[in-house]
């Protein structure tokens, strides 16, 4: 009875977890291998926005936009619920340009605002997208795939290709907190991992 019992509850578990890993809202690829623009990424789950302004790095930061990355729902329910990213998973960045004004210091670029002196968002000026897929993406580090839809105003790109690995895999591999994700940049993840 006991072993039946616990049988039971393990399948019932792996039941569970498979209908977590496999109800993942996944990305529209194109025959080339191309993937589609997301839908509504603004509506899925806001993780965080980080800033490494050009004002604070000589002039020359690597990435000197607001970055404001969105998980794709079903996949963060599903980390939410296991403490691991599940294959399909969809993280969208969009970017933002720091804002400028008359009310900005041409030392370090903060600008005077209601709230204080700070960094604000300025204009939309891009959009990324990181995929894991072990499937379609099985000799990437991580089956993870990045892409752009182009660093410029919006619209942006319908489609994008994948970034050769060079640019954007090793980077995170050596540096993101968990699984190729830069989860120690965003409280909203930790917090979903340790209530669990």
């Amino acid at each position: 009875m006991k072993l039946a019992t616990i049988g039971a509850i393990s399948l019932l578990t792996l039941t569970s977890f498979a209908a977590v890993a496999g109800d993942i809202n996944r990305a529209k690829f194109n025959k080339d291998g191309s993937v589609n623009q997301p839908k509504n990424w603004r509506a899925w789950v806001f993780v965080g926005s980080p800033l490494t302004p050009n004002a604070l790095n000589g002039g020359m930061a690597a990435f000197p936009e607001f970055h404001n990355v969105y998980v794709e729902p079903s996949a963060f329910e599903a980390y939410s619920k296991t403490g691991k990213w599940p294959d399909g998973t969809q993280f969208a960045k969009e970017l933002t340009k720091v804002r400028t004004g008359s009310n900005c210091n041409k030392d370090n670029g903060a600008c005077a605002e209601v709230s204080g002196m700070g960094y604000f968002n300025g204009e939309f000026s891009g959009l990324e997208l990181a995929v894991k897929d072990s499937k379609r993406f099985s000799d990437e580090p991580g089956n993870w795939a990045y892409f752009t839809f182009g660093h410029k105003a919006p619209p942006y790109n319908k489609t994008a290709e994948a970034m050769p690995t060079e640019a954007c895999n090793g980077c995170h591999e050596k540096n993101a907190g968990e699984d190729f994700v830069f989860n120690q940049f965003y409280p909203v993840l930790k917090s979903a991992k340790s209530s669990r």
